[in-house]
Parts: structure tokens; C-alpha cells; sequence
């Protein structure tokens, strides 16, 4: 559409709208602003799908002109209306997105940024509800009993030992092991052909379609041989390149909310997702799963590694989105975090660390949580690790309808 001179309105092509009780709310996934509306504004919304000028709107309100001006503004402003003048304005990423949108773009983007709520401290807002049970049974039916393991095997031994860390010993890892966490996780193994005859990537861990979105950046703060800093790995290549120097703890206090323990890890591996990649092959959107999948191949595929190495390996999704990406310089919609996975020396006398080290009230809590779980028959106490669970040794990007709630995991396996 030719444009003269003036303002020029349009909706916005990224809404969502749905009843939240008797009031209707309009959702700009791209934005992740959300703002009540009437029919009528929704009605007016339904006559913007193209550019219309502000001087013929004006011109069709009449007397109520000044009326129609403020509720133009106050639509402008909650993102509910694009403006623009005959200067063509840049395009909004979350279009790169095409088909995959909006059922994918939305979840992308209605997921960022929740509130972190840190499990050892008590969460009021959450509401008390009975755990599920970690496994399923069909009553009645006949059962087979499969026998058990007896192979012994080192790749048996990596794949039992494998737990999640939350203490860490002082010293430093090694550039040697981040190198091998490294190739083994995110380098470009071999160059081979897809189904098309592109020439595609294969590395150790599946991608559909040979498209690997995956990128990687390294948060270095206890490495021998490399400077602390935030490092984009080259796959094709198997290096570093700098990013920024000086990272310290206070960075990944920042990045990883509520997880303080995660602060005294040697180095960080934050894994994103390129999405242009898979979303050149595949048009439907459920291949946004996929992506995600193929970031939790990556991280097992890491701390299957740590392990193997005897390093003390951690993953969380607890992340704050927005700021780590504008630490990297990503916009969060062409590329967007989605993981990370860190490493650090294991403690001196232990063999799993899986809770921080926490204060007397703290632990104290979590022996009362403990108990409770016991009384309830859902946890063997005899099958806890030798090492106690307490030990501790020398808007929606904040939307306006209604905030969201991740609890950072306690005790993982």
C-alpha cells in the first residue's frame, strides 16, 4: 500500500485475546503486553488489518475526533495498534517467525522471564497441593519383572553417577576439560549431505533435519589458561571468541535468579537456539518442540561428559531470559536462550553435593519438608544418598493480567 504524509495505523499482527472472567484481554505476544479491552475497542481493532491514515480516522469520528485521537494513543502505547509514517519503519523479528506463529511465538515469548522462586525458602503465593506421584501403574494388569542390570561397564558407571552439583570445590577446571566439554557436546563432528544434498553439520547429539539451531556461549570464571569472560564457540571451527571480558559471580547471580549456590561453578555453558534454522526446513509449529528437545540433547550430552571427566556438572532452566540475552546482544526472538549447564570441581570428601549450602533455618526447613514427604510414602529414606540432603561442609515480561510462577528444583537426581 502506497503511503502519502501523515500518521498511519494498523493492528498489530501478534494479538491474542481470551476471558479472563467477565473481562476480555488482548495479549501482544510479540510485546508480551496484555490489556483489557471492550468489544468495542476490539470491534474498532477489526477495521485496522491495513494501514488506514490518521486524518481519514478523524475525519469518520466527527465530533468525537478528540475522543478517537487519545483512544489511538493509549492503543499505540499498550502495543495494541502499530503507528508509522510514510517512512517504511524496520520489521518486527517476531515476523521471521511466518507459520510458526502465532502458537509458537506466543509460548516462546509468554514463557520469558517468569518469577523465580528459590524452593528453600517458603513460596505464600504458590498453592499447597499434594505432590503427583513419580510413576504410573495400570492396577491390575499382569506385570513382567525385567532383571537387573549386570553388565559392568565404564559408560554404565557415567550414565549412574551422573547427578546434579550445588556445592563446588575452590579451584579452578582446567582449559583441557572445558575444550573436551566442549567438542563433545557442541563441535561439529563431520560435514556430510541432507536429503536435499545441502551440505549439513552432524555433531553428537540429533537435530531434525540436520539443522542444529544450537549455539553455545561460555561464562568462564574459574579456568585455567583463559581469562574470565562471556565467549561465543565457534562449532566449525572449535574455539572461543570473546565476547566480553571480567566475568564474575554477581554476573550469574544475575542470569541464573534465586540460584546463588550456581555462583561459585568454574564456567557456565548457555545454550541457545538460532531459530531461522529449523524454521527454513520446517513450516509447522510444532518443530518448536523440537528445538527444545534438541537443547536438552545438548545439555545430557554435557553433563554426561562433566561426569565422565569427575568435574561436578549442574542444568537449570531458571534462567533470566532478557537479561542474559542482552548481555549476548540477542534480540530474544531470532535467537533466544533457552538452557544452561554448568561445571565445577567436586568438593574435597564428597560424592554428590545435590543442595547448597544453606543456613541453619534453611536446613531446618527442609528436614520438616523431608519429614513430610517421608509420612506420606513418597520417598525411601533408605535409598537417600550417604552424603544428608542438608550437608554443608567447612512483564510475563511482567504482563498486567496475571504474573507467573517457576519454582527453582531442591533435590534433583
Amino acid at each position: 500500500m502506497a503511503l502519502t504524509s501523515g500518521r498511519y495505523y494498523r493492528r498489530s499482527p501478534f494479538l491474542l485475546t481470551w476471558w479472563s472472567g467477565k473481562e476480555l484481554v488482548l495479549f501482544n505476544y510479540a510485546t508480551r503486553a496484555a490489556f483489557p479491552v471492550t468489544p468495542d475497542v476490539l470491534a474498532f481493532l477489526a477495521t485496522l488489518s491495513d494501514w488506514r491514515s490518521e486524518r481519514a480516522l478523524l475525519a469518520e469520528a466527527g465530533p468525537h475526533s478528540q475522543r478517537l485521537r487519545r483512544t489511538l494513543r493509549i492503543l499505540v502505547r499498550e502495543t495494541l495498534l502499530e503507528s508509522r509514517t510514510t517512512a517504511h519503519p524496520p520489521a518486527n523479528p517476531m515476523s521471521s517467525w511466518g507459520s510458526w506463529n502465532p502458537f509458537a511465538g506466543a509460548f516462546h515469548m509468554a514463557t520469558k522471564d517468569a518469577t523465580i522462586v528459590n524452593s528453600y525458602e517458603q513460596d505464600t503465593t504458590a498453592p499447597r497441593r499434594s505432590r503427583p506421584r513419580p510413576t504410573k501403574v495400570y492396577p491390575g494388569r499382569p506385570v513382567i519383572a525385567l532383571g537387573d542390570l549386570q553388565r559392568a561397564d565404564p559408560f554404565v558407571d557415567v550414565l549412574l553417577g551422573r547427578r546434579t552439583w550445588r556445592q563446588f570445590g575452590i579451584g579452578p577446571m582446567t582449559l583441557s576439560d572445558l575444550s573436551t566439554l566442549l567438542s563433545l557436546t557442541c563441535r561439529i563432528q563431520m560435514w556430510g549431505l541432507d536429503v536435499d544434498g545441502n551440505r549439513a553439520p552432524f555433531k553428537t547429539s540429533p537435530s531434525g533435519g540436520a539443522m542444529h539451531a544450537g549455539e553455545a556461549y561460555v561464562i568462564a570464571l574459574k579456568v585455567t589458561g583463559l581469562n574470565n569472560g562471556i565467549y561465543h564457540y565457534r562449532a566449525d571451527r572449535h574455539a572461543l571468541e570473546q565476547l566480553q571480558a571480567g566475568a564474575t559471580p554477581a554476573l550469574l547471580r544475575r542470569f541464573l535468579p534465586a540460584q546463588p549456590w550456581f555462583t561459585k561453578a568454574a564456567a557456565v555453558v548457555l545454550f541457545t537456539a538460532v531459530f531461522g534454522r529449523s524454521q527454513w526446513r520446517y513450516q509447522h509449529p510444532r518443530s518448536y518442540r523440537a528445538v527444545l528437545i534438541e537443547a536438552g540433547h545438548l545439555s545430557q550430552t554435557f553433563l554426561l561428559t562433566a561426569t565422565w571427566l569427575g568435574l561436578a556438572p549442574f542444568c537449570t532452566m531458571s534462567l533470566a531470559d532478557t537479561v542474559i540475552e542482552r548481555a549476548l546482544g540477542l534480540d530474544g526472538i531470532t535467537e533466544s536462550v533457552l538452557y544452561a549447564a554448568g561445571v565445577g570441581q567436586r568438593p574435597a570428601g564428597l560424592t554428590w553435593a545435590p543442595n547448597a549450602a544453606l543456613s541453619p533455618r534453611i536446613r531446618s526447613a527442609m528436614r520438616r519438608r523431608l519429614k513430610e514427604t517421608t509420612r506420606l510414602g513418597l520417598l525411601d529414606t533408605q535409598k537417600l544418598p550417604r552424603q544428608p540432603v542438608d550437608a554443608a561442609p567447612a512483564k510475563l515480561g511482567k504482563p498486567r493480567v496475571a504474573k507467573q510462577r517457576r519454582r527453582s528444583r531442591g533435590l534433583d537426581r
